[in-house]
């Protein structure tokens, strides 16, 4: 595996960075005379891959609305088919292309990068091409492997629906190589959008075709077609488009390298993800519709993790290699802590609000008075367990971020894997004798492992700032929990949850004066990050 050179002891970093300050204020950075002139703000950075996010997420919740509507037979068998996929796809692209290929591609001139995307591109083709065709004839074995002995999931109609979503390996795998690609010349808007395109693909083939397996299935095979799409256009515009081919490139291994070790933790990873279908699945724990509702919980949790931690973190990315490739370690650092700082400020308040108001939240993807109850309570357990998470997923997220930019993938897939069989463990442990809120304490304490191994290995490397991130988060921990008390507090008299009227007033009504609460409490403390959203609010 390619590593830089050992750094040596780099100086002590600032407390602040004015020039890679990340927090809400996004101030404009000065010139830069070593900085190359193409390189964008991170402000404008930020602020797109925050917006195409949110617009994901918030046309996700659309999405997941109509599929509430259908039967737990149908939903139920749908959600353990697409798993199937999306098990694959991590391995192939998504975090392992944007992990392993970003930092390799920023090192190279022009030409190199054009021949290293056609030779990328082609080589994940054809794994894709044969991966798609065993997924389509094992479809039986491999719905076995996910569901439990005596299953609350129709199996003959997960198998089916599972033939024909596989095709959907492909379409998100060359979305996810435009996305790279896109992202590494930090070109964010097409890609960060991209995701909308399959959400309102999907909606639309939902909404105008009967809900039957088949259209189900074939919605989803929409949504990727559209989301592949509405990305070729900019590739063409900024010359990126690649032509894929057989043929070899001397960086291909150092990204091959690179996104080895990464799947072995994305194997790890899915291994749990497995393990989770199957304890959904099992009949004698749980009642039919509990799929339904962990995926429901899945969506709300991925919208508030993807608008306020995963979306700084991609900005970042391209940033973070820039600045490792140039072994300029003291900005590396400065743009560590600051980015820890942002993450976890804009986390804390989400992560108690919904433990505080978590019916609330599930009850805005029941559009009908007599939803499912099954289904929604299981939403409300896995989504409170959930939210707990957020903080020290946050921590990992951006740390791991900065192992990659500096290809010490090995250490970071090596944390992840241990933390990840943790977690496995904790399941075995936790969910059988607490029920549903123990997936999302069992998430949360691997997550805070996980953070604490990659914190004291990126110190003996750099130099973590441990004790400035510690203060920070000894301020606004304690500050979102009483933000957090003061919606549940609220919300006592509030209607009581279980469809999307009710939802949606106790969301606006206890969660504005928990996060108003949030807030004023921050501007006494003085903490820095709030004087962005306050110059914000008065523009």
């Amino acid at each position: 595996m390619t590593v830089p050179p050992s750094p040596g002891p780099p100086p002590d970093a600032p407390e602040s960075h004015p020039e890679l300050e990340l927090d809400l204020s996004f101030p404009a950075q000065g010139p830069d005379p070593q900085a190359p002139a193409a390189r964008k703000s991170l402000r404008a950075n930020t602020l797109i891959v925050m917006a195409g996010t949110l617009g994901s997420r918030l046309s996700g919740i659309v999405r997941q609305q109509i599929m509430n509507l259908f039967g737990n037979t149908l939903l139920d068998a749908f959600l353990v088919a697409v798993r199937i996929p999306n098990l694959l796809r991590e391995l192939l692209a998504e975090g392992a292309l944007v992990n392993s290929f970003i930092p390799v591609y920023k090192t190279l001139d022009e030409a190199g990068r054009r021949q290293l995307a056609s030779a990328f591109s082609g080589v994940l083709i054809a794994v894709n091409l044969l991966l798609m065709a065993l997924g389509i004839l094992a479809a039986p074995l491999i719905v076995d492997l996910l569901l439990a002995g005596s299953p609350n999931v129709d199996r003959a109609l997960a198998v089916y629906m599972t033939q024909l979503v596989m095709p959907f390996l492909m379409l998100i795998s060359l979305s996810s190589v435009a996305m790279g690609l896109l992202n590494a010349d930090e070109h964010f808007r097409e890609s960060s959008f991209a995701p909308v395109a399959f959400n309102l693909a999907s909606i639309a083939v939902l909404l105008l075709l009967p809900d039957t397996a088949t259209w189900l299935a074939f919605g989803w095979l929409a949504g990727g077609v559209a989301q592949l799409l509405v990305q070729l256009p900019a590739l063409r515009r900024f010359g990126l488009l690649p032509t894929p081919a057989l043929v070899g490139h001397p960086a291909l291994g150092r990204v091959l390298r690179q996104m080895a070790p990464f799947t072995l933790t994305a194997g790890a990873r899915q291994i749990l993800n497995v393990y989770v279908t199957r304890l959904l699945s099992n009949g004698q724990l749980f009642q039919a519709g509990t799929q339904g509702g962990y995926s429901n919980a899945e969506t709300l949790f991925t919208m508030v993790n993807g608008l306020f931690v995963v979306s700084p973190a991609l900005a970042l990315f391209p940033r973070f290699s820039q600045y490792a490739a140039e072994k300029n370690w003291p900005e590396f650092r400065a743009l560590t802590a600051q980015a820890i700082r942002t993450t976890t400020f804009l986390a804390a308040p989400m992560s108690a609000l919904l433990v505080a108001l978590a019916p609330y939240a599930i009850s805005i993807v029941n559009l009908r008075p007599n939803f499912d109850a099954a289904r929604f309570q299981a939403g409300t357990g896995i989504l409170t367990g959930w939210a707990l998470a957020l903080v020290p997923w946050a921590v990992v997220t951006i740390l791991l971020r900065t192992f990659y930019a500096r290809e010490r993938t090995r250490e970071a897939v090596t944390v992840s894997a241990v933390g990840f069989v943790l977690e496995v463990g904790l399941y075995r442990v936790l969910v059988p004798q607490l029920g549903l809120i123990g997936f999302g304490l069992s998430t949360t304490l691997s997550g805070l492992v996980i953070a604490a191994i990659l914190a004291l290995l990126y110190r003996r490397a750099l130099g973590f700032p441990g004790r400035a991130v510690l203060a920070h988060l000894a301020r606004v921990v304690p500050l979102a929990a009483v933000a957090g008390a003061v919606a549940w507090l609220i919300s006592r008299f509030m209607p009581a949850p279980g469809y999307i009227v009710p939802g949606v007033i106790g969301l606006a009504a206890a969660g504005s004066v928990g996060l108003g609460v949030y807030l004023a409490g921050a501007v006494v403390l003085r903490m820095p990050e709030v004087a962005g959203v306050m110059r914000r609010l008065r523009r």
